[in-house]
């Protein structure tokens, strides 16, 4: 194992950043902590390579821009596992993602394994580790760092680095590190990582089940709670539960009293927000929501639809038994469902998963194409002029 260097003086960084500019790729992985505050806090940073592991302590340097524009250089890969939480901290710092990325979590069920593994799973399927779990709830925030907490960091870029050598082999062989493109370029679309307060609503679960003054209330009091919890820097939860916003999108409290009797309501929230969120319900109530918009994906398909989409998952399942694919990387039924209601943004439409499936479940859908059964096996042809 390579000897960890601990980054936490500007002259540490900057040779670390000239080290950085001399590699095609490289390994990364953050340490975070997120529990009492909206913004994750940048605790630790671990880059690694075949040759050498970093720890850089974001909170022992004044500055980390030097090291974001070596990062940042396109000619180097940035290797993550499960990235969506780093690339957050990076966009959060800097107002950029970086790029090109490659992600292992994406790639793995391109080679056989389930969709989004975790990290210790692939680790110890293709390199026989068996990961500690030793420092897995550690406060990051605290130093000093014991030789210890920074081994277990290290661990996770200097392992990152066998596995990313050992799946671009494999996807080389196999013909499909093409196949990943759109999938990592679809990781710089800074949406993923800054939340608009006016679209929040839209990532609350069961807000088609609701009327259209309750729908409303809620869409009001998301884009409240997603500020207030930006500006305070503290988790949204804490301000208002999801169940809490149903509650008082059904009871509609119109004072501070009310809100307070509202079962499991904190009290503290209501004596300092009550009048506020009192007020964005009334208002709420006299407008109409803004549509949900989903082209009737939410509400109950028909017999017809849902007997459609059986046979649109019968062929997924068969072209990824043909390309020894997991079925739900090729096609989860939600995919399938955005295809059946021509939703533009349906992946079926775009890169590999088009020219394997898509393009034959667009012929399903149109009529052009047909399926049989022959020798126990389905097949498809083009339909008869």
């Amino acid at each position: 194992m390579p000897i960890i260097q601990y980054i936490d003086t500007a002259p540490k960084l900057s040779e670390l950043c000239r080290q950085i500019s001399k590699e095609s790729w490289l390994a990364l992985d953050t340490e975070f902590l997120r529990e009492k505050t909206y913004y994750p806090k940048f605790c630790l940073l671990q880059i690694a390579t075949p040759d050498w592991v970093a720890c850089i302590d974001p909170l022992a340097l004044d500055s980390l821009n030097e090291l974001f524009d070596a990062i940042y250089n396109p000619d180097i890969i940035k290797v993550f596992h499960s990235c969506r939480q780093d690339l957050e901290i990076f966009y959060q710092i800097t107002g950029k993602v970086p790029s090109p990325v490659f992600d292992t979590q994406i790639a793995a069920p391109l080679l056989g394994f389930q969709e989004n593994p975790g990290y210790a799973m692939l680790v110890s399927s293709l390199l026989n580790v068996n990961l500690s779990k030793a420092h897995t709830r550690t406060d990051w925030t605290v130093r000093p760092l014991s030789e210890a907490q920074l081994e277990y960091a290290a661990d996770d870029v200097i392992y990152l680095c066998q596995i990313y050598k050992l799946m671009l082999e494999k996807l080389e062989k196999l013909n499909r590190l093409d196949w990943l493109k759109l999938d990592f370029e679809l990781l710089q679309n800074t949406e993923l990582y800054d939340v608009s307060p006016k679209n929040a609503w839209l990532k609350v679960r069961g807000k088609n089940k609701l009327t259209g003054k309750q729908l409303s209330i809620v869409q009001a009091l998301c884009e409240w709670r997603e500020k207030t919890a930006q500006n305070e820097d503290r988790p949204r939860n804490w301000l208002l539960r999801d169940d809490m916003l149903f509650e008082l999108a059904k009871l509609q409290p119109s004072g501070v009293d009310e809100l307070i009797a509202v079962r499991g309501f904190n009290e503290r929230i209501a004596m300092k927000h009550g009048k506020t969120i009192c007020r964005l319900i009334d208002e709420a109530k006299q407008r109409p929501p803004v549509p949900l918009n989903e082209k009737g994906r939410s509400a109950k398909k028909s017999q017809h639809q849902e007997a459609i989409l059986d046979i649109l998952t019968a062929l997924v399942r068969i072209r990824a038994d043909e390309n020894d694919l997991n079925p739900a990387i090729l096609a989860s039924r939600k995919d399938l469902e955005l295809l059946l209601f021509d939703d533009p943004d349906s992946l079926l439409r775009q890169g590999w998963r088009y020219s394997m499936v898509g393009q034959e479940l667009e012929g399903l859908l149109k009529g052009e194409q047909l399926l049989g059964i022959e020798a126990e096996k389905v097949y498809s042809v083009n339909k008869p002029e």
